[in-house]
């Protein structure tokens, strides 16, 4: 870097400082810059937020695991196929490793813990399991975003949903939760197990995001087809209401207690 460079317009630094990587001297440097500049402290710290998310969804992966050589080779070679994936490099080497693992089904390799069983009863099966650990690992990275939340805004909401319709081969719908006091952020393209995956996001007065994560669920998972019942789960502070619909999945996710959550999920549910 140029001695007059501005640290602060280089992310590859800021990312830096934020996994750890700088040099003491290079570290004060960019701290005494984060002091004057407001707008870049909060990028920072919602990044710092995102890894400390992902490191409390997954602890016994980063403690007891390490990622297998063929999947980084394939989220290598991912990442020069699809520009999509060169935003993921913002996040630093953790966050991104840990979300592409995720969308390739590398959760299916792992001993997740035992899933809280949902008031209704239901029988717990692989697939939505998976899906509804997918959606909040998703939404761990995505909601503290403070310039890049969605790819594409709600003012574009028909182009949003005409293109993940294409993408996810499948007529799509976004609830309105004015109504529960939440409005429409956009939505994003993401990866996932069986195909691509929609994330639609929504945000109260106070600032509070749930997020809304669509995909279809393979037959050969063990997902009944028809099935359409609730399961809840949380892995600290985020929880999820899932339910799986004709082969498509859906998970409600946000850190909102388990009540409110089920009366966003229903008015969801009655919507699509």
């Amino acid at each position: 870097m140029k001695e007059d460079a501005d640290p602060l317009q280089d992310e590859a630094t800021l990312h830096a400082y934020v996994d750890g990587r700088l040099a003491p001297a290079a570290r004060a440097v960019v701290q005494a810059r984060l002091d004057s500049d407001p707008e870049a402290a909060r990028t920072v710290r919602a990044w710092q937020e995102q890894q400390a998310a992902l490191q409390a969804l997954h602890h016994e992966v980063l403690a007891d695991e390490s990622v297998p050589p063929s999947l980084l080779q394939a989220a290598q070679r991912l990442q020069h196929r699809s520009s999509r994936f060169g935003q993921w490099q913002r996040w630093g080497g953790m966050a991104a490793a840990l979300l592409l693992a995720f969308g390739l089904g590398w959760g299916g390799n792992m001993q997740w813990r035992a899933w809280q069983e949902s008031a209704f009863g239901v029988a717990r099966t692989r697939g939505a399991n998976e899906f509804a650990r997918q959606a909040q690992v998703a939404y761990a990275v995505y909601s503290p975003e403070v310039r890049h939340p969605v790819e594409v805004e709600a003012a574009q909401q028909q182009h949003l949903v005409q293109w993940l319709s294409k993408r996810l081969n499948r007529p799509l719908k976004v609830p309105n939760l004015t109504e529960q006091g939440y409005e429409l952020v956009g939505g994003r393209l993401l990866p996932g197990g069986d195909g691509a995956r929609a994330q639609f996001m929504f945000q109260s007065a106070s600032g509070e995001r749930i997020t809304l994560y669509v995909g279809a669920l393979d037959a050969k998972a063990g997902v009944p087809a028809g099935e359409t019942a609730f399961r809840y789960t949380s892995e600290g502070a985020v929880a999820s209401f899932y339910w799986v619909d004709q082969g498509f999945g859906y998970a409600l996710t946000g850190k909102t207690p388990r009540a409110r959550l089920l009366v966003l999920a229903e008015a969801v549910y009655r919507q699509l």
